[in-house]
């Protein structure tokens, strides 16, 4: 079995999640994880499907005759990690402005560690007269990284911003 990974960016349309569902159920692919969006008027996808070898081409043929998407495949590697890392969901809400997935982004990789998901959205907050940012991050900690101390760094970027821990 091969593993892919695909992106799939194009104008939004109904019926594209299922033409891309039947694309691949049709060329013997199984879906397995997919992280799927409607930004400002177009279709992002990312989808992780593993498909037999024999049927790789036409998949891949399949992919890339969608009508009006950029298709890009890759084949996904193996995780090799014997001790796999801590996830943690990291639930961050502040005061929205430029720079602030950058700064969070920066905090969490001088801690070593690494985010393998991100959630993130501007939402109004009428009472307090600017936008609100609020994301959902998934981060591996390195072996003995105590993730208060990341809470703390985090926290630390300003006053406004709260981060909290969900169950991963």
């Amino acid at each position: 079995m091969k593993q892919l990974v695909i992106t799939i960016l194009g104008q939004d349309r109904p019926g594209l999640v299922e033409d891309i569902s039947s694309a691949v159920l049709n060329h013997h692919g199984n879906w397995l994880t997919s992280n799927l969006s409607h930004l400002a008027g177009h279709f992002a996808g990312i989808l992780e499907i593993t498909v037999p070898e024999e049927h790789l081409q036409e998949l891949q043929d399949a992919l890339y005759a969608l009508s009006k998407l950029e298709v890009r495949i890759e084949t996904g590697v193996e995780s090799l990690a014997d001790n796999p890392a801590e996830k943690l969901n990291f639930v961050i809400t502040g005061n929205d402005r430029p720079g602030i997935v950058q700064e969070l982004a920066g905090v969490i990789r001088h801690k070593g560690a690494n985010i393998t998901h991100l959630n993130s959205k501007q939402q109004s907050a009428p009472n307090w007269g600017v936008p609100i940012f609020s994301a959902v991050a998934t981060v591996e900690l390195p072996a003995g990284m105590n993730k208060d101390e990341v809470v703390s760094s985090l926290e630390a970027i300003t006053a406004d911003l709260i981060v909290d821990i969900e169950d991963a």
